[in-house]
């Protein structure tokens, strides 16, 4: 009949992380957790505890004066300490948000486990256990090739036996099959100008499954700068064409357009002279979703009445047919970073008291319209992507738990994949960059969402990206070329 299940009545306490900004005082020194604490999930806290006893001892016998040796103690150990602790709150954050990951697969699952520090990763798990990794490599290959549909020649199931690591399987989204889960952008504002010359051979023979044009206009007014990338006249899509032509003929690469109206961050000088510098002469009027700068010094854009959002998804539509005829693969519209359609969406932006205002359903209406027309001019065998700024880094702004909601109607909507961004809807949004920063952020919109995602955050290595596919974070990574 079962015997009944044994307690010690372990609870899941709610932990608080101490820094103490001085680890000493005269003559009294603090060690451990007395100093620092590190969530128990990692295991860490006896370890750091004995390591501070080794270095507090050794700077006592190097320095004769106890001020001096004190000091040092703290400068070596705290370094060390802050790296501990940061991994601590990545784990801490996982098993408090354990649910999001139940869906998961076993193998994934337990990859997601082993990793989510951000202390080990896929290439320290080839050393220390390559069976482990054996298996991790042939169960992601075993399910990409399911989602291409290739089967068994008798039927049975399909099992890889050898295979590459997981940046290197296909991913289909619709009818299109990339080679492989890593993104190069060519962000080069002059290709549409200047055609091949403005391609990099690094580019189109990167050995990338897809290559991304950085934001192209779909309208002259909704260019960032005078320089822009646009998508608007026959000269656009002639010299689009051979370039995605150059690409498709040289590599197996597939090759993206990513469709943008600059709004309220328009009419700005060249990149090169400064960030959202307006232009000195030869300014055009700019629209967003309320009458609000972007930069003390910007102008202030007319709040979009229906006339001026008809005229812009009209050019949307305008571009995604340009964009089909240049040949392109994919399409990603630009919801992000304070631009027009991101304006919409959040809160610090939108202050508008019509339907298309008030509550995030009303915020998202517009950018839904604008998604819809562009979906029914696309093609529904060819995949579309939204780049989405999934938190602003503000106090009243847009937060993660939005942008999952945002990110399930646009599944609802036929989108295939989030790009995911961060920031930059406001000047003063303060995001934390850095290696890999929004990788956490795609793992929530991923698993919390059910839909795939693709990631960039100055992402630099083959080790980085396998660390964030296994894990299920992401389904495509942006890799940076140095």
């Amino acid at each position: 009949n079962g015997t009944a299940l044994l307690s010690n009545n372990s609870k899941w306490i709610s932990f608080a992380a101490l820094s103490t900004r001085s680890w000493h005082h005269q003559h009294i020194v603090l060690l451990g957790d007395a100093a620092h604490t590190a969530h128990f999930s990692i295991g860490s806290g006896t370890k750091l505890a004995m390591e501070d006893d080794i270095a507090l001892a050794s700077a006592l016998e190097q320095h004769p004066d106890l001020e001096t040796a004190l000091n040092e103690y703290e400068l070596e150990r705290k370094p060390v300490v802050e790296i501990f602790q940061r991994a601590a709150r990545e784990s801490q954050a996982y098993f408090e948000t354990l649910k999001r990951y139940l869906g998961l697969a076993p193998m994934p699952f337990t990859f997601q486990l082993l990793t989510r520090s951000g202390r080990i990763t896929y290439d320290d798990l080839r050393l220390r256990d390559p069976r482990f990794i054996d298996s991790v490599d042939r169960r992601f290959a075993t399910s990409a090739s399911r989602q291409w549909g290739a089967e068994h020649p008798q039927g049975a199931p399909l099992h890889i036996t050898i295979a590459p690591p997981p940046m290197f399987a296909p991913l289909t989204l619709r009818d299109l099959t990339l080679p492989n889960r890593v993104i190069v952008e060519h962000r080069d504002a002059r290709a549409p100008l200047v055609g091949l010359s403005a391609l990099p051979p690094a580019i189109a023979l990167s050995g990338a499954g897809l290559v991304m044009t950085g934001p192209v206009a779909v309208s002259a007014d909704g260019r960032i700068t005078p320089d822009d990338a646009g998508i608007y006249t026959s000269e656009h899509v002639a010299a689009w064409a051979e370039i995605v032509q150059s690409i498709h003929s040289c590599s197996p690469a597939k090759v993206g357009v990513q469709l943008s109206h600059a709004g309220r961050r328009g009419s700005t000088q060249p990149r090169t002279q400064g960030l959202d510098r307006p232009l000195r002469e030869g300014n055009w009027p700019l629209i967003s979703a309320s009458p609000l700068p972007y930069t003390p010094e910007s102008q202030v854009p007319k709040e979009m009445d229906r006339a001026d959002m008809d005229r812009v998804q009209a050019a949307f539509v305008q571009a995604t047919h340009m964009a089909l005829e240049a040949g392109f693969d994919l399409l990603q519209l630009h919801f992000a970073h304070g631009y027009l359609l991101a304006s919409f969406l959040s809160p610090l932006t939108n202050l508008r008291a019509d339907e298309y205002g008030g509550n995030l359903e009303q915020r998202m209406r517009f950018p839904l319209e604008i998604f819809d027309a562009v979906r029914s001019a696309w093609p529904q065998e060819r995949p579309i992507s939204v780049a989405l700024s999934v938190i602003d880094y503000m106090k009243g702004g847009l937060t993660i738990e939005d942008a999952i909601q945002v990110a399930r109607a646009l599944k609802e909507h036929g989108c295939d994949i989030i790009a995911i961004l961060a920031g930059q809807t406001t000047m003063q949004s303060e995001a934390a960059y850095g290696r890999g920063f929004l990788t956490p952020l795609s793992d929530r919109v991923r698993n919390e969402a059910a839909i795939p995602t693709l990631v960039g955050g100055y992402l630099t290595t083959s080790n980085e990206v396998n660390t964030i596919l296994a894990a299920g974070r992401a389904d495509l990574c942006i890799l940076e070329i140095p």
